[in-house]
């Protein structure tokens, strides 16, 4: 499944002569686990097909539904997923692509005016429930669903996608403090550890090592995992609660699965084709790719 993920997303790079492809790289694993053997969800309850922007929600639009139905109904029994990199959105509309919950034939609404399909995913966007292109807001939302769950003694759990380079962010460290201290322990967040962001290596811009270190001692409790290992993703998210938030450090490689792209680095974070000869050379890859995949099936 990851490597379905990863080909998808490559595909609409190539289509729009550019996009978010080491996030892909780094995160396919985790999405697939997440979705496959972590999260306890609901069947959809949003179209195939997703509908078009129809505004935002107000008295005039009363129908207004977040993203958050391709994730299942908001029931007791059932989990919770905040996806908060929402650059990642491509690599989530593949995920729920491949586990049936949204229809390829939605992603031709990729980046077009008027879609919900948007490439900076929004929370009308599938999959999406809260506003998160500010990075580092995310957690302090999931938290507070977690606490409101909590309370209401419902079984299901919280389940947040989160990358390295938001712990520069301060509020994601005062909403760790707040987990820690309401003793939230059903809520666990995945970080993709891809090292990356924006501006270049994140040790670059504002080390965030060592993150393990600094989480547990914020009270969380902290396991690190190989980002590519399915089976070692899965594992934390069956361990019996003992009062304390799940943090899993995922570290993954943002060049997993394609590795020409370690050719760019540290310029990961966007893939801008430079040249006709540079983007020719990844169409040859992305069809090789395709090739081995289909003869595969």
């Amino acid at each position: 499944m990851a490597h379905n993920i990863r080909l998808r997303v490559f595909k609409f790079v190539m289509q729009n002569g550019g996009g978010y492809l080491s996030q892909a790289c780094s995160s396919a694993e985790l999405f697939a686990t997440l979705y496959t053997k972590i999260m306890h969800l609901g069947p959809s309850t949003a179209p195939l097909i997703p509908v078009p922007y129809a505004g935002a929600p107000s008295p005039a639009n009363p129908n207004y539904q977040t993203g958050g139905g391709y994730n299942g109904p908001h029931e007791p029994q059932y989990d919770r997923f905040i996806f908060s990199p929402s650059h990642y959105a491509l690599v989530h509309y593949a995920t729920l692509i491949e586990v049936g919950r949204m229809s390829e034939v939605g992603l031709a609404q990729f980046n077009q005016d008027g879609s919900t399909v948007e490439m900076i995913g929004a929370e009308h966007s599938p999959g999406g429930e809260v506003t998160s292109g500010s990075l580092g807001q995310a957690i302090s939302q999931a938290g507070g669903i977690a606490m409101a769950r909590q309370r209401k003694g419902e079984k299901g759990r919280v389940w947040v996608l989160m990358t390295d380079g938001e712990f520069q962010e301060g509020q994601v460290w005062e909403a760790v403090q707040a987990l820690s201290h309401y003793r939230l322990d059903n809520i666990g967040v995945y970080i993709d550890v891809n090292a990356q962001q924006c501006d270049g290596a994140v040790e670059s811009v504002m080390t965030t090592e060592p993150l393990a270190q600094k989480l547990t001692a914020f009270g969380a409790r902290t396991i690190e995992v190989d980002g590519h290992d399915v089976t070692a993703l899965a594992a934390p998210a069956k361990l019996a609660p003992n009062g304390q938030p799940l943090f899993v450090l995922s570290h993954s490689d943002p060049c997993r699965g394609i590795p020409k792209l370690a050719e760019r680095k540290p310029a990961l974070h966007y893939l801008r084709f430079k040249t006709d000869q540079e983007r020719q050379e990844y169409q040859d890859l992305f069809e090789e790719m395709q090739h081995k995949a289909q003869n595969h099936c």
